[in-house]
């Protein structure tokens, strides 16, 4: 990774896309520390971070919830937008359609209808967050300090609320202009940056725990090897793949002989990428924000978000691995269409050896896919909640290793940026810099 790398940095057109992503990265970090105006300095040094989806939230940040920053939304809107969109494109065929077959035209519609649907949701969150979410945090640490400087200010609170969406729709821009200009998809990028940025304090932390005695070195370095152990079986898993092997026939045209060769198409054993876990995770996000509109005694609050508000509890692991499980599926069904494939494969002129063309191998495909996706949606469910038994009675640790879903997210971005530069590489005849 790093030799490839270092030889992108010698094209020039890489290294200023690559510039241009480190330069979105440093405003991305200032705007975590831009205090909202109006929020008393005295709450910020108040507010700590926790587990639960409190602290998935903070993390998602890149630490900029609890700072009560310009980017305290961070980029969920958007994420939860997304979902809403391609959760829409499955019951709606007019808007399938126009993802499918609009081409770049319908693409430009797509994303301009997630924008606007972006506006609603971030509206809804940050009203949530100046009215509900933060007086309700500092009630439930006991922290007496207003959170604004005139707390029963209406128009205040509307500021407030109004700095954190136009924060949230900067951030989403932010992320636009590094997909277009930079390397890597700018969202992934941008959730990517915010978990990084929670490592170097955890490890100030854990090496201040350590001399202070409350940690043992015994137990720092069992943290290290199980963070180790599912950094390679991370890695192992989304270089894995299944080839199905397909022949192409042999026809002439003219006085060439065309086809006869015998290849194969990779089917990846995650598709997905990182998307299920950050799908799962905005999911299990929706119970908190619509409890912040409801009385703290209701229902709704007492059964259902104190029981998902302990990212520790088995109520909410299972929850959390069943969403995984489930968006793993919706995301490799909404990627892979294998009627289409086998059509697309026969007019070609291949075939799989030993499948008959047509209906048999749609189905063949959709076998494969089953097979492939099953242990798929496993095991990224599993390294999502592992993690938070295996680390929850060490607070420490938990900090250094931001949690399952965060080494998922952390090495899902670098691996698929990383390959989209070995892409750039290969498109430029760089063959030779590529480590076979």
């Amino acid at each position: 990774m790093w030799k490839t790398i270092r030889n992108a940095w010698m094209i020039p057109e890489l290294r200023r896309k690559i510039l241009v992503t480190l330069g979105l990265f440093i405003l991305f970090r200032l705007g975590t520390h831009v205090a909202v105006p109006g929020v008393e300095r005295a709450v910020l040094y108040m507010m700590q971070s926790e587990g639960g989806l409190l602290g998935l939230m903070d993390l998602f940040s890149g630490g900029g919830l609890l700072n009560i920053s310009l980017f305290a939304l961070g980029v969920l809107p958007y994420i939860n937008a997304s979902i809403i969109l391609q959760l829409l494109q499955v019951v709606i065929p007019s808007l399938e359609k126009l993802a499918k077959e609009g081409g770049l035209e319908g693409q430009r519609k797509i994303a301009k209808i997630t924008k606007w649907v972006t506006l609603g949701l971030a509206a809804v969150q940050s009203l949530s967050f100046a009215f509900f979410l933060y007086p309700n945090i500092l009630q439930s640490r006991g922290i007496l300090v207003p959170l604004l400087a005139n707390p029963d200010s209406l128009v205040l609170k509307l500021y407030v609320a109004f700095i954190l969406l136009v924060g949230s729709f900067l951030l989403v821009w932010l992320g636009e202009i590094m997909t277009e200009y930079g390397i890597g998809n700018g969202v992934s990028l941008i959730i990517f940056a915010g978990i990084i940025s929670r490592i170097i304090p955890g490890i100030g932390i854990a090496i201040e725990n350590v001399t202070g005695g409350q940690t043992s070195w015994l137990g720092v370095i069992m943290g290290f090897a199980v963070f180790v152990a599912f950094i390679g079986a991370v890695i192992f898993a989304y270089e894995a793949e299944r080839r199905v092997p397909v022949q192409y026939a042999k026809r002439v045209v003219g006085r060439k002989m065309y086809g006869g060769q015998t290849t194969y198409i990779p089917i990846r054993l995650i598709q997905a990428g990182v998307l299920p876990i950050i799908f799962a995770s905005s999911f299990m996000m929706f119970p908190q924000v619509v409890g912040n509109f409801l009385d703290p005694n209701s229902w709704w609050n007492t059964v259902i978000v104190a029981n998902l508000q302990q990212y520790s509890s088995w109520v909410y692991n299972l929850i959390f691995f069943l969403l995984i499980v489930f968006f793993t599926y919706f995301y490799t069904s909404m990627t892979y269409n294998p009627p289409e494939l086998a059509d697309n494969l026969q007019k070609q002129g291949g075939f799989v050896p030993g499948v008959r063309p047509g209906d048999a191998t749609a189905k063949y495909f959709q076998a494969v896919l089953s097979k492939v996706t099953l242990p798929a949606a496993i095991f990224l469910g599993a390294l999502a909640i592992v993690p938070n038994f295996v680390l929850r009675n060490n607070p420490t640790l938990s900090n250094l290793f931001i949690g399952g879903t965060g080494i998922l997210i952390v090495i899902g971005v670098a691996l698929e940026t990383v390959n989209q530069i070995e892409s750039y590489l290969i498109m430029r005849s760089y063959e030779g810099f590529l480590k076979k």
